[in-house]
């Protein structure tokens, strides 16, 4: 029994590799999880970020524009959707990239109106370059994407299995919190995701569920509904 039909998947570049390298096993595993949930009848859209290339912000240490160096982020973003449209082919599967910018041969530049034809379709729907617009994180991009598409829930990747009162990699004693509310998040500015993103999520009632992809089986338990990590929602369960 499904929880949810229609989700986004946002996913970093770091998860993806880094330095520029893709580590791919660790792509097939991503992917593997993605395509038993597309084999469950659950329509699904992708974010994901250019991390493992650049990361605009870090830039402007070196006297590069902001609006320059988030453009350079973007790209990113583009080379990781065409890694995964490629490999999903080779899987059988149809996809449609988005990009928030018009870039000749790649994809379609986004429209809100040709989403839910798609996804009727049974193609899984990968968005890129964020909103298109520098100053705004891919997070934000996922949660504008999100809403558009009319998803159930904003599943938040992560590298951990859900949100701590503290870094549970330097502090053993950190504690993880199974259900929050946006507020929460945005009141203790727990490093979720960027706050823009949250509130936006908030704005509109968009749960959010922050999981470790990387444990087999995680992305179809939390269709399912288990709390495999941190819920975010109106109120506090």
């Amino acid at each position: 029994m499904k929880k949810y039909n229609k989700i986004l998947i946002k996913l970093s570049g770091e998860s993806l590799g880094k330095n520029g390298q893709f580590h791919l096993e660790r792509v097939q595993h991503i992917l593997d999880e993605i395509v038993q949930l597309h084999d469950n009848e659950v329509q699904i859209g992708i974010v994901v970020g250019g991390g493992n290339f650049i990361r605009g912000a870090q830039l402007t240490t070196a006297g590069i524009s902001r609006q320059v160096a988030d453009d350079m982020g973007m790209l990113g973003t583009v080379i990781n959707a065409l890694l995964f449209q490629e490999l999903l082919a080779q899987r059988g599967k149809q996809s449609q990239i988005y990009t928030a910018r018009e870039i000749q041969g790649i994809g379609s530049t986004y429209h809100f109106r040709n989403i839910q034809e798609n996804l009727m379709q049974r193609k899984i729907l990968i968005f890129a370059a964020g909103t298109g617009h520098p100053y705004f994180t891919t997070d934000t991009g996922a949660a504008l994407r999100a809403v558009e598409m009319e998803a159930q829930c904003l599943f938040k990747a992560t590298k951990v299995d859900g949100v701590y009162n503290d870094d549970p990699h330097t502090n053993p004693k950190a504690t993880k919190f199974d259900y929050l509310t946006y507020q929460q998040v945005l009141t203790d500015k727990y490093r979720v995701m960027d706050l823009t993103a949250v509130s936006f999520c908030m704005e509109n009632h968009l749960p959010i569920l922050v999981f470790d992809l990387m444990k087999p089986g995680n992305l179809l338990k939390a269709i399912q509904g288990e709390n495999v990590g941190t819920l975010i929602t109106d109120c506090q369960n």
